[in-house]
């Protein structure tokens, strides 16, 4: 399923209105926050101070007698009787026993004093409370609200305010409740203490915040029309500005892009200047998008000309592509590729491959007949790879096969050999070598190691092994130096297999080397086989082994197995 795309115009709008709506969210949360943060707290400042008020107003005596009458009633009948028990017939039984206390001097003169102080400030109620700290209640004493709760009316001490029960001149701090029955109501309350100076009594104040709340919502929702139809405003301001400053220009240039791409179609590149599609776009916003638009008409202009570059390239590489081709085969031809070479010899049998790494190497192998009786074998690896080295290879091996036919050791022919390829040789090419000539008749041969890996010899109903000798100098790297020359014998059955160091330095993806055990293991898989199957076992071995890394080095390999005359 092909995922859904916002193009740019949808991104910048969403996120401008994204942004707008945070920010207004933002806006409203804070100013709804400070505003009613202060009117809070206002509104604690004057309960707390009307609460001090009504302490300093009244008659401390007479709240004293009024609270010790109140305790001795309460201590008599009502000590086991809750706020639980409201609208009870035992409840109201209890409260019955208060009822005189109403007409007491006492209660009228605090409940005048207090009422006058709520007449004039206009707050909800204003009472007067003990605390029972052994049963946790709070006890009225006289109320000067408009609906007045009786004297002796019993409220729990809640968990909040039991802080009173260990200190006492802690009083009760403002605070806001909002219930079903009153609203939103502000409390505080004040200490009262005796001559002692000790607290005795409580005086509260409640004020009504029903039309603050209110008045904090209309201001909530006035605060979140304006902000909106601002937010509105500023959103369409800015989706206009950012559409002509940003997303039109880029669109323009996304479009520009789109129909080059399709101009390239590479089947008509003789005029490539006459594809201009960013030539002809005008943009001027002064910021990095016009940047872009003047390096994208550079762009396009480098890349007309690169391409009209690429095409002569291109085809001289095409040509140049033939022409390897062409050497490759030449090469391939330069080598025995007929395979039994001499059908009409039954005392040998004679294989050889050459697998270059490049389109041409510079390895290769020979093998020729000097007369009835001798073969010449040639196993050489010339430095560097490509076509230089594969000129220095066609050079050195016409060498060595016209010397050895000409008759001498192989000492001899190297000598030669080396001679005549220092001479201009001013690359600094040199060749290993490894050259030998053996006697069919009799199994016996000399050969020369110029620098060259050593040769593996199988012995009749024996595995194969390397052969260590002392090496010579590679040929052509510095005239007139000798080379060593050793005698080998082989006995019908045995076999002689040499090769390049591409197969010993075969490399996997781990950087591992082939090696020469391994090689020796391929080549003792079937150690009697005729040449053509050793070759293909180490072949399928190396491979097998080096799997997808790939091959920087020519790989070539002859077996000759002697069945004697």
């Amino acid at each position: 399923m092909k995922k859904k795309r916002f193009s740019l115009r949808q991104k910048n709008i969403l996120t401008i209105v994204c942004t707008a709506l945070l920010l207004s969210i933002a806006a409203i949360s804070v100013s709804t926050y400070v505003f009613s943060r202060e009117i809070d707290a206002e509104y604690e400042d004057r309960v707390t101070d009307l609460a001090e008020t009504v302490g300093i107003a009244i008659d401390k005596g007479d709240a004293q007698r009024l609270k010790d009458r109140v305790e001795e009633i309460y201590d008599s009948v009502g000590s086991k009787v809750g706020s639980e028990y409201f609208g009870t017939p035992e409840y109201d039984e209890y409260i019955s026993n208060f009822s005189d206390i109403e007409s007491t001097r006492d209660y009228l003169s605090l409940k005048r004093t207090m009422r006058n102080i709520l007449d004039a400030n206009g707050v909800e109620s204003i009472y007067i409370i003990c605390i029972e700290p052994q049963d946790m209640k709070s006890l009225y004493l006289v109320d000067a609200s408009d609906d007045p709760v009786q004297p002796g009316n019993i409220d729990p001490l809640y968990e909040e305010n039991r802080r009173v029960i260990d200190d006492p001149e802690y009083g009760f701090p403002a605070y806001i409740t909002n219930t079903k029955e009153y609203g939103w109501l502000i409390s505080a309350g004040c200490p009262i203490y005796n001559d002692n100076g000790e607290v005795f009594a409580y005086t509260f104040v409640d004020i009504s915040m029903n039309e603050v709340k209110k008045m904090q919502t209309e201001f909530r929702i006035s605060l979140g029309v304006v902000l909106l139809l601002i937010t509105i405003v500023m959103c369409i301001a800015n989706i206009i500005v950012t559409d002509r400053m940003t997303v039109k220009p880029i669109n323009t240039l996304a479009n520009a892009a789109s129909d080059y791409y399709k101009a390239q179609t590479f089947d008509d590149r003789e005029n490539p200047e006459t594809h201009t599609v960013f030539e002809h776009i005008d943009i001027h916003t002064g910021d990095e998008i016009e940047s872009l638009s003047d390096a994208m008409k550079k762009m396009e202009q480098d890349i007309n000309v690169y391409i009209s570059n690429l095409t002569q390239v291109t085809a001289e590489k095409e040509r140049i592509g033939a022409e390897l081709n062409v050497a490759t085969q030449i090469q391939a031809d330069m080598l025995p590729r007929i395979f039994p070479p001499y059908p009409d010899r039954t005392e040998f049998d004679i294989y050889a491959t050459m697998d270059p790494a490049k389109e041409v190497g510079g390895d290769f192998y020979d093998f020729f007949l000097i007369d009835d009786d001798h073969i010449g074998l040639v196993m050489a690896d010339v430095s560097g790879k490509g076509v230089p080295a594969a000129l220095f290879m066609v050079i050195a091996k016409t060498l060595i096969k016209n010397r050895a036919m000409m008759g001498g050791g192989p000492a001899e022919v190297l000598e030669y050999v080396n001679d005549q390829l220092c001479e201009g040789n001013e690359a600094e090419l040199f060749v290993t070598v490894w050259l030998g000539i053996f006697t069919i008749s009799t199994g016996k041969g000399l050969e020369a190691n110029a620098g060259h890996e050593h040769p593996a010899i199988r012995r009749k109903d024996g595995s194969f092994e390397l052969v260590i000798t002392k090496h010579s100098m590679p040929v052509a790297t510095m005239e007139g130096i000798p080379f060593r020359q050793s005698e080998f014998e082989l006995h019908p059955g045995d076999t002689l297999f040499v090769y390049t160091d591409g197969v010993a330095e075969a490399t996997n993806s781990d950087n591992e080397l082939y090696g020469t055990d391994r090689m020796i293991g391929a080549l003792n898989k079937n150690a009697d086989a005729a040449p053509e199957e050793l070759l293909r076992n180490v072949k399928g071995s190396v491979d097998s082994f080096v799997g997808e890394a790939p091959q920087f080095d020519d790989l070539t390999m002859l077996a000759f197995k002697y069945y004697g005359p």
